[in-house]
Protein backbone atom coordinates (compact mmCIF):
# COMPACT_ATOMS: atom_id res chain seq x y z
CA UNK A 1 0.00 0.00 0.00
CA UNK A 2 1.46 3.41 -1.08
CA UNK A 3 0.48 6.93 0.56
CA UNK A 4 1.63 9.99 -0.78
CA UNK A 5 3.42 12.42 0.20
CA UNK A 6 1.25 15.34 1.07
CA UNK A 7 -0.83 13.13 2.64
CA UNK A 8 2.29 11.87 4.82
CA UNK A 9 3.19 15.54 5.47
CA UNK A 10 -0.41 15.60 6.90
CA UNK A 11 0.09 13.31 10.09
CA UNK A 12 1.73 15.33 12.98
CA UNK A 13 4.21 12.48 13.92
CA UNK A 14 5.12 9.66 11.33
CA UNK A 15 6.61 6.61 13.68
CA UNK A 16 9.38 5.62 11.53
CA UNK A 17 10.49 7.14 8.03
CA UNK A 18 12.60 4.26 6.47
CA UNK A 19 15.03 4.61 3.37
CA UNK A 20 15.50 1.64 1.57
CA UNK A 21 19.17 1.25 0.06
CA UNK A 22 17.39 -1.18 -2.68
CA UNK A 23 20.74 -1.64 -5.26
CA UNK A 24 24.12 0.30 -5.45
CA UNK A 25 22.63 3.74 -5.55
CA UNK A 26 19.20 3.37 -5.66
CA UNK A 27 16.80 4.17 -2.50
CA UNK A 28 13.19 4.09 -1.64
CA UNK A 29 10.94 4.95 0.96
CA UNK A 30 8.49 3.73 3.49
CA UNK A 31 6.65 5.33 6.20
CA UNK A 32 5.47 3.00 9.53
CA UNK A 33 1.73 4.97 10.78
CA UNK A 34 0.08 3.01 13.09
CA UNK A 35 2.12 0.16 12.97
CA UNK A 36 1.70 -0.32 9.44
CA UNK A 37 4.46 0.27 6.60
CA UNK A 38 3.19 1.90 3.50
CA UNK A 39 5.41 3.29 0.45
CA UNK A 40 5.98 6.70 0.05
CA UNK A 41 4.29 7.47 -3.48
CA UNK A 42 4.41 11.10 -5.46
CA UNK A 43 1.03 13.02 -6.12
CA UNK A 44 0.33 10.83 -9.26
CA UNK A 45 1.16 7.45 -7.41
CA UNK A 46 4.50 5.97 -8.57
CA UNK A 47 6.47 5.05 -5.63
CA UNK A 48 9.42 7.82 -4.86
CA UNK A 49 12.80 6.28 -6.43
CA UNK A 50 16.09 8.34 -6.35
CA UNK A 51 19.86 7.47 -6.52
CA UNK A 52 20.50 10.24 -4.32
CA UNK A 53 19.47 10.04 -0.95
CA UNK A 54 19.66 13.74 -0.28
CA UNK A 55 16.56 14.22 -2.70
CA UNK A 56 14.74 11.72 -1.29
CA UNK A 57 15.05 13.56 2.19
CA UNK A 58 14.84 17.13 0.64
CA UNK A 59 11.46 15.75 -0.89
CA UNK A 60 10.60 14.80 2.62
CA UNK A 61 11.47 17.62 4.96
CA UNK A 62 8.19 18.48 5.87
CA UNK A 63 7.63 14.99 7.22
CA UNK A 64 8.11 14.57 10.93
CA UNK A 65 9.42 11.18 11.95
CA UNK A 66 9.79 9.99 15.61
CA UNK A 67 13.11 7.89 13.76
CA UNK A 68 14.83 7.96 10.22
CA UNK A 69 16.61 5.33 9.53
CA UNK A 70 18.57 3.86 6.32
CA UNK A 71 17.39 0.25 6.25
CA UNK A 72 19.45 -2.16 4.07
CA UNK A 73 18.97 -5.84 3.31
CA UNK A 74 21.97 -7.95 2.14
CA UNK A 75 21.10 -11.01 -0.88
CA UNK A 76 24.69 -12.03 0.48
CA UNK A 77 23.39 -15.40 1.98
CA UNK A 78 21.04 -15.93 -1.32
CA UNK A 79 24.44 -15.33 -3.64
CA UNK A 80 26.71 -17.73 -1.89
CA UNK A 81 24.16 -20.44 -1.57
CA UNK A 82 23.47 -20.14 2.07
CA UNK A 83 20.65 -21.87 3.75
CA UNK A 84 17.40 -19.64 4.36
CA UNK A 85 17.03 -17.87 7.71
CA UNK A 86 13.40 -17.58 9.17
CA UNK A 87 14.51 -13.89 10.45
CA UNK A 88 15.74 -10.60 8.12
CA UNK A 89 19.28 -9.63 7.48
CA UNK A 90 18.08 -5.76 7.72
CA UNK A 91 20.50 -3.48 8.94
CA UNK A 92 19.17 -0.09 9.99
CA UNK A 93 21.14 2.78 10.58
CA UNK A 94 19.81 6.20 12.13
CA UNK A 95 19.87 8.64 9.85
CA UNK A 96 19.72 12.81 10.89
CA UNK A 97 18.42 14.94 7.83
CA UNK A 98 21.77 17.72 8.04
CA UNK A 99 20.02 20.04 5.12
CA UNK A 100 22.98 19.33 2.83
CA UNK A 101 20.71 19.65 0.06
Amino acid sequence: MAISVSKLQKYFVVEKLIYHSIDLSLYQVSAIIDGEEHYVADERGKLLRSINLLDLQKQLKQVTAEKTVLRHTSAYDEMIGGPEKGESNALEVPLADNQLY
